[in-house]
Parts: structure tokens; C-alpha cells; sequence
């Protein structure tokens, strides 16, 4: 987990697969690539066994690129769409038993701690609704509540779309599914609010369609619980195939839930937003200056 871990070792450059020379030579490792130059560089994810369309491969391609050192970054993710992807990328990708990811990511963040120190090793946990909010909830909760330093995603597609269909904590209200013909019964978790609560030092909510804000909010996350605590973030990712969205149509669809029920959110501490100023050089969390006195 190092710029060593992804150089040649001497000699055995010309032997190794092309797809892996361009991602030494080429891709982000040790470098400061943001989503604007998507096209230009070789991509940690790339070719990947998702549904033609899927925005939830199109998030996760675009929260890897946002990582801040993607070569010191292991992923934490458990059964559903999302690990299909996930487990394609040029990172160490751990797959957990259904739900236990935020189990595992607190061992693995804390042993990375014991043995690295202050070096910054990024633990990221990737799952989507059911394997977290529903599945794995108290293991989310537990690992809030603890104030484990890892950032936790989740990728709401609203259902759980890898087993057929079925409504999870997150489905809307009334929603009706293939395996919930009459509509589901109670409200969507109120994930945000629990993280919130559970004293997450950064919350947000996202969606797909705006490159530039997913790249923001990943890198405030990852950085903030390097030092401050955990971190949540509830992007929207839709799933074209359970909810009937044409291919072309799923971008649009994504602006459209943004207007309308998942507007872009962003809780942060006081400790988290001095922590990024005065660490990273945040220019938005620095003290204002004070006004001037008006003249007597």
C-alpha cells in the first residue's frame, strides 16, 4: 500500500500485461488527477460487469478518481451490485460476509493505524442500501457510535437490485417492486439524520450527475477521518433495471430526484471544517476576516 506497490521490479517491466504497464505509467497513482481530466489518464476502474447504464458504476468510478491517495486506499465492501465494480478496480478491495463491512473496516482501519502510524492509509467502506442500512445497520451504527476513523458510502439504489427486487429500509414509500407488489409500507430510513446523530464529524448527501460535487465531498470525507472521526455519505444510485429507467434516461433521472427528494446536503463540524483549513488548506472553512470598524 505504497507508491512501491504498484512500481516494476527491475527488469520485469516488458513481461508485465500491457493493462498493467499503463496503469504504472499512466494512471493516478502518486499524482493530483481530479474528475475534470477524466479521458486523460488511465482510470483505477474501467472495465467492470455492471447493467448497460447503471449510475452507480458512473459514482464509484468517479469517487475512486476523488480519492485523495488512491495508492495508500483499501475499499471495504459485501454482497450486492456495487462489489461487482468495486472488485474490478486497481485498489485492494476487501469483501466482507453480508452486512459485516463495517465491522471489518474498523480492525482493518485500526491495524493500519498500529502498524503505519501517521502515514495516511485510507480505509473506504462501498456498500449499498440493503447490505448497510438494512443487513449490516447495527455494525453501521456501532462503528459511528465508536468513532471509528473510516469513511463509510452508501450506494442508495432504493432496492435491492442484485436478488430481484425486493423493497430494503431505503425504498420509498409506497413503492411498488417486483417482489413488493403492493407497495412498501413505512418510510425510508432517515440514514442521514442517524448519522448525524450518531456524531459522524461529515454527512452528505450526493448524486451522480455533478462530477465536481462527488469529487468534493469524497475528499472531505476521506481527509476528515483521517484524523477527526467517521464519515458518511448517501449518494443516489439509481437502478435502471428495478425501476424501468431507459439507459439515455438515467442522468436525467438523477437531476431529477436531486430537485426533488435528494438535494444535495452537507453537515460538518467545527472540528472537521478547522481540521481542513488549517491541514489542507480548505480556503471555504478559513476564518473570515473581521469587518472593518466604521469610521467615527
Amino acid at each position: 500500500m505504497s507508491l512501491d506497490y504498484v512500481k516494476f521490479s527491475p527488469g520485469f517491466d516488458k513481461f508485465m500485461p500491457k493493462e498493467y504497464r499503463d496503469m504504472v505509467e499512466h494512471g493516478p497513482f502518486g499524482k493530483k488527477t481530479t474528475v475534470s481530466q477524466m479521458g486523460s489518464f488511465k482510470e483505477i476502474l474501467e472495465e467492470h460487469p455492471m447493467c448497460a447504464g447503471c449510475a452507480m458504476t458512473l459514482f464509484i468510478r468517479l469517487a475512486m478518481i476523488s480519492f485523495p491517495n488512491p495508492e495508500d486506499t483499501i475499499t471495504v465492501g459485501t454482497a450486492g451490485c456495487g462489489r461487482l465494480a468495486i472488485s474490478q478496480a486497481a485498489i485492494p478491495f476487501v469483501y466482507g460476509n453480508y452486512g459485516d463491512q463495517n465491522a471489518v473496516a474498523s480492525g482493518l482501519s485500526r491495524g493500519l493505524k498500529l502498524r503505519f502510524g501517521d502515514i495516511p492509509k485510507d480505509v473506504v467502506v462501498m456498500a449499498g442500501d440493503g447490505g448497510m442500512a438494512d443487513i449490516g445497520f447495527s455494525m453501521t451504527l456501532h462503528s459511528w457510535f465508536r468513532k471509528e476513523r473510516f469513511t463509510t458510502i452508501m450506494l442508495d439504489n432504493e432496492v435491492y437490485g442484485n436478488t430481484g427486487g425486493q423493497e430494503s429500509g431505503m425504498t420509498n414509500k409506497g413503492q411498488v417492486l417486483k417482489m413488493a407488489p403492493l407497495g412498501k409500507k413505512f418510510e425510508k430510513m432517515d440514514m442521514i439524520g442517524m448519522a448525524k446523530l450518531a456524531g459522524c464529524a461529515y454527512v452528505a448527501t450526493v448524486v451522480p450527475n455533478n462530477p465536481r460535487r462527488v469529487e468534493s465531498v469524497i475528499k472531505k470525507a476521506v481527509l476528515i477521518a483521517r484524523e477527526i472521526g467517521p464519515t458518511y455519505i448517501q449518494a443516489y444510485t439509481s437502478c435502471n433495471i428495478e425501476y424501468s429507467i431507459p439507459t439515455d434516461k438515467v442522468l436525467e433521472d438523477a437531476k431529477s430526484v436531486e430537485t426533488d427528494r435528494y438535494a444535495f446536503s452537507e453537515h460538518i463540524t467545527d472540528e472537521a471544517k478547522e481540521y481542513l483549513a488549517t491541514r489542507y488548506g480548505f480556503k471555504e472553512y478559513l476564518p473570515k476576516p473581521a469587518a472593518a470598524l466604521p469610521k467615527a
